[in-house]
């Protein structure tokens, strides 16, 4: 017997590796609803190509694996997260196996990749699209258990909070949340004991960006509105290496195509460039170094794009260690084996987000957050590769764990006031919404992006404030469709992004200032209290 979606024990909003591993932990005891904004598909674990970072080769140690996050997060990390999601890494992998994601073998050990950043093969994969075998799994999983109830095409408009009771409370408590359904255009609301939000990053405030289309900070910004501190968002990363193809707008080329003997080339010159900027280190040096010296060789010689090259690798190898990379280029007319790839930067990353412990609590009663749309304190100012599935896993595995432990704390939702919409009518004009969409993420890419100063900042707080008057008034007459809620929340985590850049006088890790070049001595996060 299927629960009532509508009233369940645990909420879960976000069908990725963070939700999913939060709902199977949680289904032994609880009924579980599972909302996506989409298809259960469609967010960005199913896009990670690279793998999970674990400590599993003879001779690697955690202490290392903690040392290398710790220096890719330029000292901002919190250790006590480090450890705890480094040392929970194999076992994450163990249940993995189990569920029967098919990693790639080398004999009977898994076979590791390396990635920059890391001082040890250390990134279990499964050829070149591991979030997609751990989402197919995930899935499968969740689909099999009776007490997960999974609801598609369901958009997160706003928390149901304290405020929303029929008789209004302070008290800051979650009950659930508000989302339209997609298929009927009504606001439906569903209420749980306990809510956790894995909605993912703020990836699409930006022009070129390797996110899929619904990542628009939606819980960074529900959690915001309903009360919650958010941290370090002017923290995003910008993955180096984004095909550059006009029809293909998010396609990533992996970390480990530099790692397997990838060389980045200036076009122009020919030039094999990091050796310019980072000699020892060269095309393995840490994402934000790359990133900026490629920024670096397009801003001063007006390029559209970099060389990746691997074609001076045997056929074979590039063929057999990036199946699907090579397959998706053939089809666009670009071979791999022969000739180079055009890349450019693209925002890949939100390190920042809603602030969490290491129980995966928030600031607000019976709220919980994992993934990437949260600060758990491990990434710091910049992310190593293929931590972020690992972090997935592992904060999704404890806030279970928390509210499994804590469940006699967490009381069951009041009576809360439906959704209203007698006050609004349809909207005569998307056309609104595509501009000014369009807009933000072009003042986001060019004044907010790889390279930063005070002058740019401002511009683009001044554009966000003008937004926000026009946003909040269509939002106040409007009935509300998926578009217009994604561009609220767009809007909101443009705004903390520039907050939090303006808030940071220095530059550390993935925030460059060119008007704060110098690396304060102590590292500190941005908080910002709502």
């Amino acid at each position: 017997m299927a629960h009532d979606p509508h009233q369940c024990d645990v909420l879960v909003i976000g069908s990725g590796a963070a939700g999913l591993t939060a709902a199977l932990n949680l289904a032994e005891r609880f009924k579980v609803t599972v909302l996506a904004k989409g298809g259960l598909d469609e967010g960005s674990t199913a896009w990670a190509q690279g793998g999970i970072a674990a400590v599993l080769e003879p001779g690697d140690t955690f202490e290392a694996h903690i040392e290398d996050t710790m220096i890719a997060g330029a000292g901002l990390n919190d250790r006590a997260t480090v450890e705890m999601v480094v040392e929970n890494a194999p076992a994450a992998i163990q249940r993995l196996v189990e569920l029967g994601v098919p990693f790639n073998m080398d004999g009977n050990a898994l076979h590791l990749t390396r990635e920059g950043g890391h001082s040890a093969r250390r990134i279990v994969h499964v050829d070149d699209a591991t979030g997609w075998a751990v989402q197919v799994a995930l899935i499968r999983a969740a689909q099999a258990h009776p007490n997960i109830t999974l609801v598609p095409d369901m958009v997160a408009i706003d928390l149901a909070t304290s405020r929303h009771e029929l008789r209004y409370s302070g008290a800051g408590k979650v009950w659930g949340v508000y989302a339209v359904n997609r298929a009927t255009g009504r606001v439906e609301l569903f209420t749980a004991n306990a809510t956790v939000l894995a909605t993912g990053g703020a990836g699409r405030t930006y022009l070129f960006s390797t996110a899929p289309k619904g990542a628009t900070g939606d819980g960074i910004a529900m959690a915001w509105r309903a009360g919650c501190r958010i941290s370090n968002m002017e923290m995003m990363q910008f993955h180096p290496t984004c095909l550059y193809h006009l029809d293909v707008k998010n396609f990533l080329i992996t970390e480990a195509v530099r790692g397997e003997g990838g060389r980045l080339i200036n076009p122009q010159t020919g030039k094999r460039f990091m050796a310019d900027y980072d000699p020892e280190r060269m095309e393995l040096a840490p994402r934000d170094v790359v990133a900026r010296a490629i920024d670096a060789e397009i801003k001063r010689d007006g390029l559209d794009y970099v060389h990746l090259d691997i074609s001076h690798m045997p056929a074979e190898f590039v063929k057999g260690h990036f199946p699907n990379i090579y397959d998706k280029l053939i089809g666009l007319g670009i071979d791999m084996t022969t000739g180079p790839i055009p890349v450019v930067p693209a925002q890949h990353y939100t390190c920042g987000g809603i602030v969490i412990d290491l129980d995966g609590r928030t600031d607000l009663p019976g709220l919980y957050a994992a993934g990437e749309c949260s600060e758990s304190g491990l990434h710091g100012a910049n992310r190593l590769a293929s931590n972020s599935l690992l972090e997935c896993f592992v904060f999704g595995e404890a806030a279970a764990r928390h509210i499994a432990a804590n469940w006699d704390d967490l009381p069951a939702p009041p009576p809360i006031r439906p959704w209203d919409e007698s006050r609004v009518t349809d909207s005569d004009e998307e056309v609104v919404i595509k501009q000014n969409w369009t807009e933000i993420r072009r003042f986001m890419w060019n004044y907010v992006g790889i390279v930063r100063t005070t002058k740019r900042l401002e511009r683009a707080a001044h554009r966000i404030k003008l937004l926000n008057e026009e946003v909040a008034d269509y939002y106040g007459h409007f009935r509300v469709t998926p578009d217009l809620i994604e561009l609220r929340n767009l809007l909101q985590s443009a705004e903390l992004i520039v907050r939090s850049a303006l808030h940071r006088r220095e530059s550390r890790g993935l925030h460059y200032t060119l008007d704060f070049p110098e690396t304060d001595k102590v590292a500190q996060d941005t908080v910002l209290v709502p």
